[in-house]
């Protein structure tokens, strides 16, 4: 075998000489490679082990980026924060996944829920309706009505409901009022956020911050811990918006009809029946008109009157000509005092069967006609309970309304009639309604559910954590809501947004990234008196939100607020309170807040618009909540 040679070819041995004589080093065999590999990982290893802040640091830095450039949803910018942590090994599996445990998102998940079935039950549409009858009567009155209610509905329940239910009624009350819509709506949804800094649950945010805070081992926060810095701050706002009213924007919105562009309005008829217990009352006595139910006409032995109606007594035949948003008109499909809508037969209910929706296509043969001699009334056992028209309320009544492509029907019937329907050439778009109607009956139960969840962790009989889920499970057995609804009021896009940025705290914190940034900061807070590091954590928390998203930024703060407390040696609840409202309070850009947002589309404004009464605003609110932390904190 000594003689026995291996012979290669040039171009063989060409690509062995290169193979070993890539990189700076040169490796005499596989083994050599391959301990040259494993000296880079332990280098890489220990270059982590050395750099571990650092790289934090550096992560953090790329998700604030991509945050403020809004490539990808906050979100998703969480997610793959909390990934490279992970991929890193900044962060190991068991703390990954310990933030599924934190109670926090969890609560916010149930509020979601409770302020669902609230909806679900007609109550907040209920308080709506006694708004614009207090706006008919006292119109400029019921805008301080509007103001302090706000300020409640949004202390207890999740600020967007809110706001998106107040639009019309802005609306509605500019027109009762003939005040400029555009100085009714951004001083609503101030006082909307203001509201929601009143108590723990008036937003996500505040929950955010006090998971996060009872983790670190502060002592847990009540749910009226922070209402009077939240007062202080919603007192200064509100006398400051009544005198910058001068900055708000008096022209018309372009773009957003009556209602905001938030809901679509059906024409209909509530017919009286002879079994009906509205025969003999005045129409000014029902309890059914209101702001989702508005009467327009009344029709009598074919003949419409449209004014003075409120003394005439109602007859059996009578028909009440109303426009009504999709849930009111169920909610009245399903009430025996009125039969709904027209049709062919007048044996024909509109509370039998299945309510669908459907489009009315450009080449429908009945385009120019009369709504009532639409084939399909005829050739099916159904009736035609609304219909809905872009930009335009239909009339003079709903029979004889002529039809237009692109209408808007809703069609109540038998299943044989829907599966017709469907194949109806003619018909766009032929679905089952979603739009379902309201559950009175239960409100009182979801009004205590809530009540209870308040009034349980405000004594510290339990947490509200555990009142809000027993809550919950109450209303779901009740009814009050069902279950697949309750999980679509939840926001599933927030609660992975705070899982990952707790995820993203929690490795900052680990990899020693937190307390590095402490070291930096606390040789200029030793400088700065007592009280400045209140104003100093407010309007940073702030700055921030304004342009971030304000869960991220709480969460991403609060570790890093309270271990700046422990360092200076002062109590870290007054700063963790001032972060909790500074993350919140943000008046001066539309991506500031959630709602911001919903009003900046429904009032056709302008970003300066935002930034012109934000800005002051910002200053005067969070001056007053750090001047109460000062004083009272």
């Amino acid at each position: 075998m000594r003689g026995l040679t291996v012979k290669t070819s040039p171009d063989a041995a060409t690509r062995a000489s290169h193979a070993t004589m890539a990189g700076p080093f040169r490796f005499t065999s596989v083994r050599d490679a391959i301990e040259r590999g494993q000296d880079e990982m332990h280098f890489i290893t220990a270059l982590l082990g050395i750099y571990r802040a650092e790289i934090g640091l550096v992560i953090l830095a790329c998700m604030f980026v991509a945050f403020v450039r809004e490539r990808y949803s906050p979100t998703v910018v969480s997610v793959l924060g909390a990934c490279a942590f992970a991929l890193l090994g900044l962060l190991d599996e068991k703390s990954l996944f310990s933030v599924f445990s934190n109670s926090a998102p969890l609560t916010v998940g149930a509020m979601f829920v409770l302020s669902g079935a609230l909806i679900r039950t007609g109550t907040i549409n209920r308080i709506a309706d006694l708004v614009m009858v207090r706006a008919q009567k006292h119109p400029r009155l019921a805008l301080i009505e509007v103001a302090v209610g706000t300020v409640l509905l949004s202390a207890f329940l999740n600020n967007t409901p809110v706001v998106v239910l107040l639009i019309p009624i802005m609306f509605r009350l500019a027109q009762a009022t003939a005040y400029p819509v555009k100085k009714l709506l951004i001083p609503m949804n101030a006082v909307a956020v203001m509201g929601g800094c009143v108590t723990l649950i008036g937003t996500s945010t505040n929950l955010i911050v006090a998971g996060i805070a009872a983790e670190q081992g502060m002592q847990p926060f009540g749910i009226f811990d922070i209402t009077p810095y939240g007062l202080a701050g919603t007192i200064a706002g509100v006398i400051g918006l009544a005198c910058l009213s001068f900055l708000l924007p008096s022209d018309p919105p372009s773009i957003a009809g009556e209602n905001g562009g938030n809901v679509q309005e059906y024409l209909t008829e509530l017919v009286v029946t002879p079994d009906s217990e509205v025969v003999g009352r005045e129409i000014g006595e029902l309890s059914v008109l209101g702001r989702s139910v508005t009467l327009i006409g009344l029709k009598r032995a074919g003949e419409i009157r449209r004014h003075d109606l409120e003394q005439e007594e109602l007859h059996v035949g009578d028909r009440l000509i109303v426009r009504a948003d999709g849930t009111a008109i169920m909610t009245l499909r399903e009430s025996g005092d009125f039969e709904l809508g027209i049709a062919a037969d007048s044996e024909t209910s509109a509370r039998e069967g299945t309510v669908i929706e459907a489009m009315v296509a450009p080449s429908h043969p009945s385009i120019g006609e009369r709504l009532i001699d639409i084939p399909f009334l005829h050739a099916l056992r159904v009736r035609l309970i609304g219909i809905h028209r872009a930009r335009h309320l239909p009339g003079p009544d709903l029979a004889d309304t002529r039809v237009r492509g692109a209408d808007r029907l809703l069609v109540a019937g038998s299943d044989d009639a829907m599966r017709s329907l469907k194949d109806n050439p003619n018909l766009i778009g032929v679905d089952i309604s979603r739009t379902r109607a309201f559950r009175p009956r239960k409100a009182w139960i979801a009004i205590l559910a809530m009540a209870a969840v308040v009034i349980l962790s405000a004594l510290d009989v339990i947490g509200i954590g555990l009142a809000a889920f027993i809550a919950v499970g109450v209303i779901l057995v009740t009814r009050c809501i069902d279950a697949e609804e309750a999980w679509a009021a939840i926001d599933g896009d927030v609660l992975i947004l705070i899982f990952a940025m707790l995820a993203v705290g929690l490795a900052l914190e680990q990899a020693g990234s937190v307390a590095l940034m402490v070291g930096w900061i606390t040789p200029l807070m030793q400088v700065a008196p007592q009280w400045s590091l209140v104003f100093i954590v407010y309007f940073a928390a702030l700055i921030l939100s304004e342009l971030l998203s304000n869960n991220a930024v709480a969460a991403l703060l609060t570790p890093l607020t309270i271990a700046l407390a422990h360092q200076l040696g002062t109590d870290p609840r007054p700063l963790v309170i001032a972060l909790m409202i500074g993350a919140s309070a943000c008046f001066a850009t539309p991506i500031g807040y959630q709602t911001n947002a919903l009003v900046y589309a429904a009032g056709d404004y302008r970003f300066a618009d935002f930034v012109r009464i934000g800005v002051p605003l910002n200053l005067i609110v969070g001056t007053a909540v750090c001047a109460a932390l000062v004083i009272l904190g």
